[in-house]
């Protein structure tokens, strides 16, 4: 029997920056779409990149301040 390894590799972009950039190509590609289920259901994953980059960014702040 042989042991899987996982493969890993170092992110080189925070995050806050992958996740940032995940909402923005998003938003590109609902933009191209005509109004529909599928052009609102990217702009949701799009709120929800938004949103996960920033309790991530609040996360890691010192002293942990409740958001703005």
């Amino acid at each position: 029997m042989t042991i899987k390894r996982r493969n890993r590799f170092k992110q080189t972009e925070s995050l806050e920056d992958r996740l940032a950039h995940q909402a923005e190509e998003l938003r590109i590609r609902a933009k191209a779409m005509p109004p529909g289920v599928e052009k609102e259901a990217l702009l949701k994953r799009a709120r929800q990149a938004d949103t996960a980059a920033h309790v991530s960014e609040w996360l890691r702040s010192p002293g942990l301040q409740p958001p703005d």
